[in-house]
């Protein structure tokens, strides 16, 4: 068995987040959720109206 210390097994602080960390902001949401209307919005307009 190996002896390790306690300084050894903990996390580093400054560990880089991922993804999911970035659409959890809110400006980011409301950005995509805003491209995503504009593109639902054109794909109706494409299909129903043309």
């Amino acid at each position: 068995m190996l002896d390790t210390k306690q300084s050894e097994a903990a996390l580093p602080d400054d560990e880089p987040r991922g993804c999911l960390f970035a659409l959890s902001q809110p400006p980011l949401m409301i950005f995509l959720a805003v491209i995503g209307c504009l593109l639902l919005m054109a794909a109706l307009h494409d299909l129903l109206w043309l």
